[in-house]
């Protein structure tokens, strides 16, 4: 059995746990901004370019409640110190990277990797601090983490692309070296209950949604070519391949009885949709600012700065309000707020704006918007549930976040490049291109911007069917720190 060490909360070994999740949201901000030097250096097409993201959370969105489970089995400390180092290795064949397919190879092995370290560092914390209020002050150093990483990324990110992009890759080898020596000396090993490994489903699921999206990937370069059709083809056999598996399995990784309540898919459906959202804003405005408007990646990460702050107020008071009202309501105005900056952004993405107040305003409209919406959703997942469902709700919230980010920036994508072409334009460097291929690659961030619109209209749509009351949000809320507390 598992036992927390009465420990002191803020010494080594939260520094070691929380410096993993930090290290993952910063590669997830810096590579985002440093994508447009990237894609010239590399001589990267748009659909080519969308791969460096997308492969990194197709793996770990994939893989990770496989990673949970490897924790469990082989042990937490030594999966996490496997997932840290693995991270490390494919970070520096990141920075190394000579051409196009070493880096999305290596992009596809470091999202692997996160996706045993993110679940196992969390368990961690739950057995090296003691039930109570020093498992709970830890659990929200680990969480702050993703919102410094997020802000931290933008600037940090920004400065060392101004160097080299592949800095924002090899900045993670020294960091992921200290952590495993950290990790080595401070943790302790835990293990949960041995339960059968589901290798099959894992793979099959992250194989099926990985086929489907290079299919849409390829779409405009030929839709009826065979590339994109026997993705389409492989990617449904997969997907019904991992529904057979996970029926017929002993220990499912995506048991279906999580989907049995109808306000709860809906929760994660919408997820799933603000996700894309989130994912296709920060890629396409990064592109925009630094292709389009030729700022640098310190001034690109620096302008979206605004959009962490707006999400951050946004958060403090959607959390307050899910508790007074229906959670979907909150997510309704988030997302017409959404909607606005978006439809905003897309009017004067052919103009050349100034900063202020053309891009500064969207920006912060958004991040609010999102903030009011998606801290309704991601409450309302574990909405009335007790602290043994918590865990793996979380986790497929967690998932439906990557795999949502995923598709929707390689779908969105898809849609820039036949728009820019339609225009004139070429899927060639943006470096390259003349004045009239630029004013199409604007065109196609236009129709990008657009389309988040349309993804927030549907996340409205879905969000209709969420029934989630107040009560039910803080019996969540309950659960959530009597799981934190160790309450089982």
């Amino acid at each position: 059995m598992d036992t927390a060490q009465f420990r002191p909360v803020f010494g080594l070994p939260i520094l070691v746990l929380s410096g993993m999740q930090l290290l993952m949201v910063l590669d997830g901000t810096v590579a985002a901004l440093a994508l447009p030097r990237i894609r010239d250096a590399l001589s990267l097409s748009e659909s080519s370019a969308n791969w460096v993201i997308s492969s990194y959370v197709l793996a770990f969105g994939g893989l990770m409640l496989l990673g949970g489970r490897l924790g469990d089995t082989f042990g937490r400390k030594r999966m996490f110190i496997v997932g840290v180092v693995a991270f490390t290795l494919t970070s520096l064949l990141c920075g190394l990277a000579w051409n196009e397919a070493s880096l999305i190879v290596g992009r596809a092995l470091q999202g692997a990797s996160a996706a045993i370290a993110a679940p196992t560092a969390m368990a961690l914390v739950a057995t090296t601090f003691a039930p109570g209020k020093p498992r709970s002050q830890a659990f929200a150093v680990y969480a702050a983490m993703t919102g410094v990483g997020s802000v931290a990324g933008l600037i940090v990110g920004g400065v060392l692309t101004e160097v080299s992009w592949r800095l924002v890759f090899l900045i993670n080898v020294p960091i992921g070296l200290v952590v495993v020596i950290g990790a080595i000396i401070a943790l302790r090993e835990s293990q949960g209950e041995r339960l059968p490994l589901d290798v099959p489903g894992a793979v099959l699921g992250t194989l099926g949604c990985t086929l489907l999206v290079l299919g849409v990937n390829e779409g405009p370069n030929g839709w009826g070519s065979p590339v994109v059709i026997g993705s389409f083809v492989l990617g449904v056999l997969a997907l019904i391949a991992f529904v057979v598996v996970e029926r017929r399995a002993a220990n499912p990784i995506l048991p279906f009885s999580l989907f049995d309540n109808t306000s709860r898919v809906a929760a994660l459906g919408a997820i799933l949709f603000a996700s894309m959202i989130m994912m296709c804003m920060a890629v396409f405005i990064s592109l925009y600012l630094q292709g389009i408007l030729k700022y640098s990646p310190i001034q690109s990460g620096l302008a979206v700065v605004p959009f962490a702050f707006g999400l951050g107020i946004a958060a403090a008071i959607a959390s307050k309000l899910s508790l007074m009202t229906q959670p979907r309501w909150l997510v309704l105005v988030g997302g017409a707020v959404i909607l606005a900056g978006c439809f905003y952004a897309s009017s004067i993405a052919t103009d050349a704006p100034d900063y202020f107040p053309s891009i500064f305003l969207p920006v912060i409209v958004i991040g609010f918007g999102v903030g009011l919406a998606v801290i309704p959703l991601t409450l309302s997942v574990v909405a009335g549930v007790g602290p043994n469902e918590i865990g793996p709700l979380t986790a497929l919230a967690q998932v439906a976040q990557n795999l949502g980010g995923a598709v929707g920036l390689v779908v969105v994508g898809a849609m820039v490049t036949s728009r820019a072409l339609s225009k004139g334009g070429t899927t060639e460097p943006v470096e390259t291109m003349n004045p009239t291929q630029l004013a199409a690659q604007a065109e196609g961030y236009g129709l990008a911007f657009a389309a988040c619109a349309g993804i927030a209209v549907i996340a409205a749509i879905v969000v209709l069917f969420m029934r989630f009351t107040p009560e039910q949000v803080a019996e969540g809320q309950a659960a959530q720190e009597a799981a934190d507390a160790g309450v089982e």
